[in-house]
């Protein structure tokens, strides 16, 4: 039931899953789908938690999003493995190619594995404590190359997809966990912005004229979300792009060359085992070191301290474990038309 604060994690879980499994999905892939869209909201990543759950459902009753079987191996050879994920749950062929990463990499030191034609991967923060409580490091580089809402330095015409990329590994306190994207903001929260008829602080989008602009609506209207770097210095997110795309597409041989529609993701997934290079101790020990030169940093006028990358994510996760996740009343909107036709009992 509730907590003091909204949904308990295992009712959100526990709804998700049913959701998942009354569009028929397998009740094994429903249940890992479920656990990371219910992580994503724990750790603060709303725009990719259960809020995804409209879309799935629709691509799972529609037949884009696959509800059964195994992704097709392309090639294994211990250490690298690629697969057609057979649009197959990418929040599903993520989380199975973790676990085979896990099992492999204490004998190989490093394990990748590329992976194409996947539906939807979720918030890739959302897999990184689960290395990092093993004491492995996790970088991971995902696309969308049925997207093309990012425009190249200089250009007009979107050609990328936001890009985003993930790395996270233990240090002798909390685990530093890196999610971000190579354009400035996500074509998500572009999406929520528009529907709420708001828009961005700063100009992080550009028109189809190619003047910079804060109206997400322009996105609908022939414009672009503006790379890493903006204006003046976008070639960074650009060539972080390019270096997502290809790692991701390249290495699994499936992506823009195919003409892939709707939400096709592709990924390169990268396990790494600190024990097999100067180990574990060493890694972390120097870790420590690199977090405290951060958080010894004076901070700007304010702000109250240097935090590093997915601390205020892990507190918001142990307050939500604690009291409970409050949903955004759109997300319930949106949920609640789903739950009636599923006959899912929403867990408010």
């Amino acid at each position: 039931m509730d907590g003091p604060g909204g949904i308990t994690v295992d009712g959100l879980r526990g709804f998700a899953a049913a959701l998942l499994r009354a569009a028929g999905l397998e009740a094994a892939k429903a249940g890992v789908v479920a656990e990371v869209l219910a992580e994503a909201d724990l750790l603060g990543h709303d725009t990719h938690g259960v809020a995804l759950l409209p879309r799935y459902l629709e691509d799972l009753q529609s037949g884009v999003m696959a509800r059964d079987g195994e992704p097709e191996v392309i090639a294994d050879r211990g250490a690298t493995i690629a697969w057609n994920g057979r649009r197959l749950p990418g929040c599903w062929l993520v989380s199975h190619a973790l676990d085979i990463g896990f099992e492999r990499v204490g004998r190989f030191g490093m394990v990748g594995i590329a992976i194409g034609n996947a539906h939807h991967m979720g918030a890739l923060a959302a897999y990184l404590e689960r290395a990092t409580s093993r004491g492995l490091v996790l970088t991971m580089t995902t696309c969308a190359p049925g997207a093309a809402t990012v425009a190249p330095f200089g250009g007009l015409r979107g050609a990328l997809s936001p890009a985003p990329s993930a790395f996270g590994f233990p240090t002798g306190g909390d685990p530093v966990m890196v999610d971000i994207s190579a354009s400035i903001t996500t074509n998500n929260m572009a999406l929520r912005l528009a529907r709420e008829g708001r828009r961005y602080d700063r100009p992080w989008l550009m028109d189809a004229r190619g003047e910079p602009t804060d109206d997400p609506a322009v996105l609908q209207k022939g414009g672009t979300v503006l790379p890493a770097g903006g204006t003046d210095h976008g070639q960074k997110g650009y060539g972080w792009a390019l270096q997502a795309e290809m790692l991701s597409q390249g290495l699994s041989g499936h992506g823009r060359a195919d003409g892939p529609k709707g939400l096709a993701n592709a990924a390169f997934i990268q396990v790494i085992d600190p024990g097999a290079f100067a180990g574990l101790d060493a890694f972390t020990r120097q870790a420590d070191a690199i977090a405290a030169s951060c958080r010894a940093s004076p901070p700007r006028p304010g702000r109250d301290a240097v935090r590093l990358p997915g601390e205020s994510g892990l507190r918001r996760k142990e307050a939500a474990l604690a009291r409970g996740i409050a949903l955004r009343p759109e997300t319930l909107s949106t949920l609640r038309p789903w739950a009636e036709k599923l006959s899912v009992p929403l867990p408010i």
